[in-house]
């Protein structure tokens, strides 16, 4: 498996594990009786700062991984991989193990530092897949 794929099964374990840490405390909040149903209304309660800033930094992860996802593959398919698109795939999965402490005790402006450093490595993978 190349360095980059490797990263990007790692960044979706990452997912799964941002998955869990975030819906084990929505559920005691919100409840069972909210959590199984079908979020047709709004929950009668609101989760805490701290939950909810783990479900941003969830979210935040779904559409950071897409665009990773496409460099990843890009990459891959074109043979284009080397160095440089390794480290840059390694960057972003350590931006992304650090962005989720960074969202949940509100490191400012750090978290958009971290944010945007894998961000860039996934437009320099991008390019370098144009080269």
């Amino acid at each position: 498996m190349t360095p980059e794929l490797t990263a990007l099964t790692l960044a979706a374990l990452l997912q799964c594990v941002q998955f869990v840490i975030f819906a084990i405390p929505a559920n005691l909040e919100l409840g069972p009786g909210y959590t199984t149903s079908a979020r047709d209304r709004a929950p009668s309660r609101e989760m805490s700062e701290k939950t909810g800033r783990l479900q941003r930094a969830m979210n935040n992860h779904f559409e950071g991984l897409i665009l990773f996802t496409i460099a990843v593959l890009v990459i891959t398919f074109s043979d284009k991989g080397n160095a440089i698109t390794a480290a840059c795939a390694l960057i972003y999965l350590v931006a992304r193990v650090l962005y989720v402490p960074a969202y949940y005790f509100g490191w400012r402006p750090g978290r958009s530092l971290i944010w945007m450093t894998g961000f860039g490595a996934t437009v320099i993978m991008l390019i370098m897949a144009l080269l």
